[in-house]
């Protein structure tokens, strides 16, 4: 019962007390205190500080070296790492400074996303040698697989098909390529340097260099399966030579002798004779190939950005090429490919001319940094964030590319442009006065800091 009385008592206690309690100030002050934060809001645009984690370091993470110095690489950032006692191979120390020195923003790995064709054993052949990449050199890559090909003047990659489709670019010399369909329409065309070709899974084609140039061709294959595997081509020559050959002449309704100098096995890559370059196919009763398999790449104005260029071939342009697309970009010094990522793509790239580094953003606060140069091959996985930044003194020029019919991609500093600013500022912390600033069409390929245009 005393207990009872002595809870009765305090709630008694405590309603007069907060019956004591003016309410008209109460809410006046309330208001006030509103109407000043309100103020406060509306004429001022400083940040506020982030009421749930700190702030983002201001370090500085720049590559520490590049091709231009002559600094010895060490593991060593800052007052982070310590010197190699150990042997070192400082060749390749020296071209991965972001690996051996990684930016303090890194963490964790994403698998290996960078892969030299230098490091591909090379098959040589009379005539001409081939080299390739694919999940057992970069198992991250298992979307696309990478074949380096080069030609002598006149040789011949032998008549052949694949399970795949084959697509390719011409990085020298010209090509002439010759296909037929499954309709029985055929095709041939002359495919120069920066042009592209593109034949569909199971169509049987030939490739061959011209003596446009006296030093043949040499050109890279792409293939939309990451186990592709070069060596599991179907060939011409190891087709019949593993055929009876009265099987042969049954098939061809001629006589067996017909085919007594036939290889014995298969040829490859073989010399040839260079062809005339107004060599034209047989005639066809179907006709010719409706859609072509090449595209004259080269011959394509690029779109001019304040820090680059970029053209773009797929099926929308180049209509054949129903599983690859491509973005040619140049980037120049100081300049960047701006952050960005592909929605429903991986991007397999290939480093033309000039010095890079990418960070991968994999999500789950993981990010890791790449270095590239010219002949390296680089992998970023469907919806990984990423940029391409050039670190070197002359053009940054590499291909994207896509296993996909139409290019896609999604511009970060487009994203927030078009997203209300009140939502991004409590994001960010960061002005409106930045907000106003970001670009409502997508940069593509940016300069350095001052290199604006309006929104």
């Amino acid at each position: 019962m005393n207990k009872f009385l002595a809870s009765v008592l305090c709630a008694v206690l405590y309603a007069s007390l907060v019956a004591c309690i003016p309410v008209g100030d109460v809410s006046s002050s309330s208001l006030a205190s509103s109407s000043a934060t309100e103020d406060v809001t509306s004429t001022s645009d400083a940040v506020s500080p982030s009421p749930t984690v700190p702030y983002a370091s201001d370090d500085p993470n720049y590559w520490l070296w590049n091709e231009t110095t002559t600094s010895y690489p060490q593991p060593e950032r800052g007052t982070l790492g310590a010197d190699i006692l150990a042997p070192q191979n400082v060749p390749i120390d020296r071209q991965n400074p972001d690996i051996l020195a990684p930016p303090t923003t890194d963490h964790g790995t994403v698998g290996n996303a960078k892969w030299p064709f230098s490091l591909s054993n090379v098959q040589l052949n009379t005539g001409g040698w081939v080299r390739q990449q694919n999940v057992q050199q970069m198992p991250l890559a298992t979307a696309m697989a990478g074949v380096d090909m080069r030609l002598e003047a006149g040789a011949i990659r032998e008549l052949h098909w694949h399970q795949t489709a084959e697509w390719a670019y011409v990085l020298n010399g010209s090509t002439q390529i010759t296909s037929v369909d499954n309709l029985g329409r055929n095709y041939e065309a002359t495919v120069h340097k920066g042009d592209l070709w593109y034949f569909p899974p199971g169509i049987p084609h030939s490739l061959q260099a011209t003596n446009d140039s006296s030093e043949g061709t040499e050109f890279l294959l792409i293939f939309p399966d990451g186990t592709f595997n070069d060596d599991d081509t179907l060939l011409l020559t190891d087709w019949l030579a593993h055929t009876p050959k009265e099987v042969i002449a049954k098939n061809f309704q001629d006589d067996i002798s017909d085919w007594d100098h036939i290889p014995g096995e298969q040829l490859y890559i073989f010399p040839g004779v260079p062809p005339p370059d107004n060599q034209r196919p047989p005639t066809s009763p179907a006709g010719a190939v409706p859609q072509p398999f090449s595209y004259a790449f080269s011959q394509v104005a690029p779109t001019q950005y304040t820090g680059g260029t970029v053209k773009i071939a797929d099926s929308t342009t180049f209509s054949a090429a129903a599983q690859i697309a491509v973005a040619e970009i140049t980037v120049e010094p100081g300049a960047m490919r701006e952050m960005h990522w592909h929605p429903t793509q991986n991007e397999w790239g290939f480093f033309i001319e000039g010095t890079a580094r990418v960070t991968i953003f994999a999500g789950t606060a993981i990010a890791q940094t790449f270095d590239y140069q010219p002949g390296d091959i680089s992998y970023v996985p469907t919806g990984y964030g990423h940029y391409v930044e050039n670190t070197g003194n002359t053009t940054l020029k590499f291909l994207e590319i896509f296993n996909t019919d139409v290019f896609q991609d999604v511009s970060l500093a487009q994203w927030l442009a078009l997203t209300p600013p009140a939502l991004v500022k409590q994001h960010l912390q960061i002005s409106e006065a930045t907000i106003s600033r970001f670009k409502r069409t997508k940069g593509v390929v940016v300069g350095g800091p001052g290199a604006r245009t309006s929104p």
